[in-house]
């Protein structure tokens, strides 16, 4: 396990977290590596979301894109283009 030594910590945020470890029956350091491991889910958690809204939006774009072409044209099977290409 690693060392993460703190060089200066706010006096207010050193106390909130002095409460939070006693109303807990912990030790300040098991406090703040717990809030630091949440806060990181939370973070890539996030990233996740966001990643998911793209792809989202990607396929939205997409739909509107396939809406736009026009409809008057015949558009080859891709089914037989394969089986053309098999059988040669």
């Amino acid at each position: 396990m690693n060392n993460l030594n703190v060089i200066t910590l706010p006096d207010q945020l050193y106390q909130e977290l002095q409460k939070l470890a006693e109303s807990e029956n912990d030790s300040i350091e098991s406090q703040v590596v717990t809030l630091l491991q949440k806060a990181l889910q939370e973070k890539q958690q996030q990233t996740e979301t966001q990643r998911r809204q793209n792809v989202l939006k990607v396929l939205e774009e997409s739909r509107l894109l396939r809406e736009q072409l026009p409809n008057d044209i015949e558009w080859p099977d891709s089914t037989e283009m394969i089986r053309e290409d098999r059988d040669r």
